[in-house]
């Protein structure tokens, strides 16, 4: 019997594979596949403190080994969520993660209040700082130490654990993973997705409505997985979520001996919705069938 437990800082989980934020819904639409009470928890889709209707389509084109999107983070914002969400999410037994977004430091100060009187129905709060700052000519909020730092702030608020979602589009990503964890992250969460562009040959123009839009998937895990080698190797005192292009046991496995506490399952899950306990599933076994007694003891081989 594998101890498949494990914890991201002050974070108990019974296992170490949740859902990556933004590819399972705000609600409990995955539970017509999923109990999700049996993942390790349950990451909604980042949400503004106000209702946000996204980007135009086409939002989703598929890629060589990849996906890119341009949904432009549609939700109903935290109060609707609240409201029409989080009674069945409570009433499923899963371990919630919401995640939070917001365009100035005062929109993610007002995300985080909006969320404070329910935060004892939530097991942490995935602070999405890769997102574009109309405060600084648009320029990500996870591009820069001193603008991931003062989200992390303005977020004080609540009490339960805040995990830092940074961008791989960086050129020193332990840097800034470093002024999240001053700043009060309790974890860091690498990566989200790359930024690519896809053109139509005939007509010179953006495929995705929005135009631009985020690589996820196996083409992106290697980027993803150097970013947490990186982050571990400078900061082992910080708790890394892995995630990027998870889509079986020896995925997780990388990603664990990298130096992440736990990992999330994106696009994997646009094709198999069951993903999540598949690789929960053969990672269980791979622990058994390689002599590993506590996943705990994966978690940063890479680096002794």
């Amino acid at each position: 019997m594998v101890d498949m437990s494990t914890a991201v800082g002050r974070t108990e989980l019974p296992n170490p594979v949740m859902t990556a934020s933004g590819t399972a819904g705000h609600g409990g639409e995955l539970g017509r596949y999923v109990p999700l009470a049996s993942l390790g928890a349950l990451v909604v889709k980042s949400l503004s403190i106000m209702a946000w209707e996204g980007n135009p389509g086409p939002r989703v084109v598929q890629l060589p080994g990849a996906m890119m999107n341009s949904v432009g983070l549609q939700g109903p914002g935290v109060a609707g969520w609240i409201a029409e969400e989080l009674p069945e999410l409570r009433a499923s037994g899963a371990r919630i993660v919401a995640s939070i977004w917001g365009r100035t430091v005062e929109e993610y100060r007002q995300a985080a209040e909006a969320l404070v009187p329910v935060q004892d129905d939530l097991t942490a709060v995935e602070i999405n700082v890769s997102c574009p700052n109309i405060e600084d000519r648009r320029k990500m909020f996870a591009h820069s130490c001193e603008s991931a730092a003062e989200v992390i702030h303005a977020t004080e608020a609540l009490e339960i654990p805040r995990w830092a979602k940074l961008s791989p589009n960086v050129s020193d990503i332990a840097e800034i993973a470093g002024a999240a964890g001053d700043a009060g992250a309790d974890a860091v969460t690498l990566t989200n997705t790359l930024l690519g562009l896809v053109l139509d040959p005939a007509t010179g123009r953006p495929v995705l409505g929005g135009g631009g839009g985020g690589v996820s998937g196996p083409a992106m895990r290697p980027v993803a997985l150097r970013a947490v080698f990186d982050v571990a190797a400078a900061h082992p005192e910080l708790p890394i979520v892995g995630v990027g292009g998870i889509a079986d046991a020896t995925d997780a496995v990388q990603y664990l001996r990298a130096g992440a506490s736990a990992v999330q399952v994106g696009t994997a899950t646009f094709a198999d919705p069951r993903a999540t306990q598949r690789v929960t599933r053969d990672l269980e076994t791979w622990c058994e069938t390689t002599g590993v007694v506590r996943l705990r003891d994966l978690i940063g081989t890479a680096h002794t």
